[in-house]
């Protein structure tokens, strides 16, 4: 009887584990068949990749690097390049929020002179490195070119002078407007005080250095400006970007002082803009390195023209 019992048990338990794999492939075989039939069902069932903050937001690797990027940049130097030390401060720290970047006007030789020190990172300077300069460890980096505009007071009469007269109202051997083609009336000659960058460009271009009989010696690019305006019979020379209404600027050799004319190299009266460094650029500091690859590339160009001045390639 107890044989009886275990044979019958041992058929059950065999037809249960047959109906089970038989019931397991059905169900798999249908699962197959239901997913041939519809291949959404296959896009569902496969696991979607997780996306990263960075790809969520849209933000790249340009503007991590923004966000990391920190410290300071200091310059110092020509009064000349303030409009484009202002614009590029204020535009490179909005782009990397975490640097603060600041700029002082005090003449070319001394901005020179305050990188050399080591006191400022960055020296401007709006005309060519001395040799003497160079020497002590300054490195020239031209950022853009700017043309000198000669501007005289906006009631006079005279519109073009040649290069020979430009020099003999320099030197002093011309006094009086009548003698080019204007008005009976004295020239009053303005300048900028030494060591200026924009004075030092001029008189070398045209070759009258330590011969310039001035009756005024202003310290600033404004200064002149306001100077010639307010003053009949004034002549001076500014840099070509912040010249305006106040003032007539006057053409050389019928020449105007205009982006087109200076990179055509038709207005010979331009100079270089100059940011300094003690040593190379790759020497320097983080931030400063990105300051100057901000400088190079297309947004800093349009930077660059929107304060009217030229970029060097």
């Amino acid at each position: 009887m107890k044989n009886k019992v275990r044979k019958m048990l041992g058929i059950a338990m065999a037809a249960t584990m047959i109906f089970g794999i038989t019931a397991c492939g059905s169900a798999e075989e249908a699962a197959e068949s239901k997913t041939a039939a519809d291949p959404a069902l296959a896009e569902e069932s496969t696991p979607a990749e997780e996306s990263t903050p960075a790809e969520e937001s849209g933000e790249g690797t340009g503007a991590q690097e923004a966000a990391d990027l920190s410290g300071s940049v200091t310059m110092a130097g020509s009064t000349s390049m303030e409009k484009l030390a202002n614009a590029v401060a204020e535009s490179f720290m909005e782009k990397y929020p975490n640097v603060t970047v600041t700029a002082e006007f005090t003449g070319s030789s001394a901005g020179v002179e305050s990188v050399l020190a080591g006191s400022v990172d960055i020296g401007n300077s709006s005309r060519n490195l001395k040799e003497s300069e160079t020497e002590a460890g300054a490195v020239q980096n031209v950022v853009a070119i700017d043309g000198i505009a000669v501007v005289a007071d906006p009631a006079n009469t005279v519109a073009n002078l040649t290069k020979d007269q430009l020099i003999s109202i320099y030197t002093g051997e011309t006094k009086n407007w009548k003698d080019v083609g204007g008005s009976d009336q004295a020239i009053v000659v303005v300048g900028r005080e030494a060591g200026s960058g924009t004075r030092g460009g001029f008189e070398e271009l045209l070759e009258i250095e330590d011969k310039c009989a001035y009756a005024n010696e202003l310290d600033s690019t404004g200064a002149v400006m306001a100077k010639v305006a307010s003053t009949p019979g004034a002549i001076g020379y500014v840099s070509l970007d912040v010249v305006d209404d106040t003032v007539i600027a006057l053409t050389i050799d019928h020449v105007a002082p205009t982006v087109e004319t200076i990179k055509a190299g038709d207005y010979f009266l331009q100079r270089p803009f100059v940011m300094a460094t003690k040593g190379e650029i790759s020497e320097q500091s983080e931030a400063v390195q990105a300051l100057f690859d901000y400088l190079a590339s297309d947004e800093g160009k349009e930077l660059i023209t929107s304060v009217g001045l030229i970029t060097v390639d």
